[in-house]
């Protein structure tokens, strides 16, 4: 999954980050060819050429009104009140010169030439035909400001970063979308698959725990039918002896001695029979709940002296399940829990859910299982307890996996064994 992961993002790489350097090259090879043609540098031309035309248009008229003054064609304007001068006329007045030229009027559109006459200024007057120059020359230091700026600026640097800023931006972000989407893609299907493989061993290990069985139940058919046909004349015989010698005679006690050992015979032989039977199969929805709490309640009058108790969940679930081999499975594993808890032991069952599967569990507050144990807990014939046949936690099991489902070794709750009974809460498909 991590190597699928890692493709992934070098094909998302490799995919994007050719265009992407492509754009950029054809970006900046633009931005060369249109910095050539900056507005900059054409409103700087632009600037100079009407900074020196406007200095020699107002050189000129200063020297023609100077000309016109001299020949007497413009009257002066004799300004005697200082209460009345204008800012220019008073400026002038304080400044102490013989003479000075001035612009006045609406934008500077006119040229005052003032001239010192005691305590009075003489003010000689010409129109700069409409031009203002105090305009133009505000324009001119915009224009010089613009220019200077630009100039303090590193332009195609600015387009560069700004460009490749832009252009990062949802690429990064398209990375870590795509970074974000494949590593949760890859968590999911990580899980399906460990899910898939997981339901797969269990299926696997199921199937081979019923071939084993077969083999076993195989075996115990024909055991059983062998031994069977030799012990009914035996128990037959021997009770015939015993009818025929009343009393405490020797006859009577061997006779009986025999009987009941062809009796515990014929039991296993009952056992082994049931072990290798292939009961018919009928699933269907079990309340849960109910049936634990009915298996309980049957088997606390065969150990009166240990304690039960119950932790149902409120909304485990209905099984899918055989309610006799369910029913027969609980009856097995709550019998085992209460003899080895003992008498003042406890016995624990609880429902739940389980990983989607509805879960079962019998907890006994015994000595716990020993390695030896735990490795051949289900094997039939192999049995840890006295008078046991070995063929009840396999029966069990055997009758777990017929209803879809299986049991598991869990960690006891109450410092003993601990046993899952997992069940399907739907059809299984690999249960016809």
């Amino acid at each position: 999954m991590n190597r699928l992961r890692n493709r992934l993002l070098l094909i998302f790489l490799a995919a994007t980050l050719a265009p992407l350097c492509v754009t950029l090259w054809v970006a900046n090879s633009l931005l060369e060819s249109s910095l050539r043609y900056s507005s900059a540098i054409e409103l700087d031309r632009v600037t100079a050429t009407l900074e020196s035309t406007a200095r020699q248009y107002y050189q000129r008229e200063r020297d023609r009104l100077r000309e016109q003054v001299a020949e007497g064609r413009v009257r002066p304007e004799i300004l005697r009140k200082p209460g009345e001068w204008p800012p220019e006329v008073r400026e002038f007045h304080e400044s102490g010169d013989a003479e000075r030229m001035v612009l006045a009027g609406p934008g500077g559109s006119e040229l005052h030439l003032l001239r010192r006459q005691d305590t009075a200024v003489a003010r000689y007057k010409a129109s700069l035909n409409g031009v203002e120059m105090e305009s133009v020359r505000r324009q001119i230091t915009a224009a010089r400001k613009i220019v200077e700026d630009s100039s303090a600026r590193d332009l195609k640097r600015g387009f560069q970063y700004a460009f490749l800023l832009l252009a990062a931006l949802p690429w990064l972000a398209s990375l870590l979308i795509l970074i974000f989407a494949v590593r949760r893609t890859t968590r999911l299907t990580m899980e399906a698959y460990n899910r898939m493989a997981g339901e797969l061993q269990q299926s696997r290990e199921r199937l081979l725990y019923l071939t084993r069985l077969e083999s076993w139940q195989a075996l115990a058919r024909k055991t059983a039918h062998e031994v069977k046909n030799s012990l009914t004349p035996i128990r037959l015989m021997m009770e015939e002896v015993a009818a025929r010698h009343p009393g405490d005679s020797f006859e009577r006690q061997a006779s009986q001695i025999i009987v009941d050992e062809v009796n515990g015979l014929e039991r296993r032989v009952r056992a082994f029979s049931e072990f290798a039977a292939e009961p018919p199969v009928r699933l269907k929805m079990v309340d849960a709940n109910a049936l634990v709490e009915e298996r309980v309640a049957f088997l606390k009058t065969a150990h009166p002296e240990v304690g039960y108790s119950i932790r149902a969940s409120a909304h485990p679930g209905d099984a899918f399940a055989d309610e006799d081999l369910l029913r027969a499975v609980l009856t097995n594993l709550i019998k085992n829990a209460a003899e080895a808890a003992g008498p003042g032991g406890s016995v624990l069952a609880t429902t739940g859910v389980e990983h989607g599967k509805l879960a079962i569990e019998v907890h006994d507050s015994g000595p716990g299982l020993s390695g030896e144990a735990r490795a051949a807990l289900f094997e039939p014939s192999i049995s840890f307890k006295k008078g046991g046949m070995g063929l009840g936690l396999s029966i069990a099991r055997k009758s777990a996996v017929l209803c879809g489902g299986d049991i598991e070794l869990v960690k006891g709750e109450l410092g003993g064994a601990g046993f899952r009974v997992l069940l399907s809460a739907k059809c299984p498909d690999a249960v016809s």
